[in-house]
């Protein structure tokens, strides 16, 4: 099987760089791209293709409702993942409802972070 195809889209660039390397690590995943905002990671998708795209909520111009949105019309085929600090109900809802498959913390563990994504994709196929 092949690896899962994974964009980050993180403003934070010690976090996104972070992981990157420990997602990197992971056999089952394959960090294909990494962007800081919104904008770039609706390009960068189109072009890539990924199976899925991590998404933080709090970015510079487009939030993460907005990115998951206009990611799914550059790339249907992917799957969003949420990625966050902190979310507020509404926030997690509005995320959901553009599309999103899931919205995890950035405190959780990897492992779990890992498993969103596996589940991303094995919910898709």
């Amino acid at each position: 099987m092949s690896p899962t195809r994974v964009v980050l889209v993180e403003d934070n660039q010690l976090f996104r760089e972070t992981m990157e390397l420990l997602l990197g690590l992971r056999e089952e995943i394959e960090i294909v791209g990494s962007v800081e905002g919104g904008a770039e990671a609706v390009e960068l998708c189109r072009e890539l293709r990924p199976d899925v795209v991590l998404i933080d909520y709090r970015m510079p111009g487009l939030d993460g409702a907005q990115a998951t949105t206009a990611v799914l019309l550059a790339s249907p085929e992917s799957r969003v993942i949420c990625l966050t600090a902190s979310v507020s109900p509404e926030e997690r809802d509005h995320v959901l409802a553009a599309g999103a498959a899931s919205c995890v913390m950035k405190d959780d563990g990897l492992d779990q972070i890992v498993d969103a994504i596996l589940q991303a994709t094995r919910s898709h196929a």
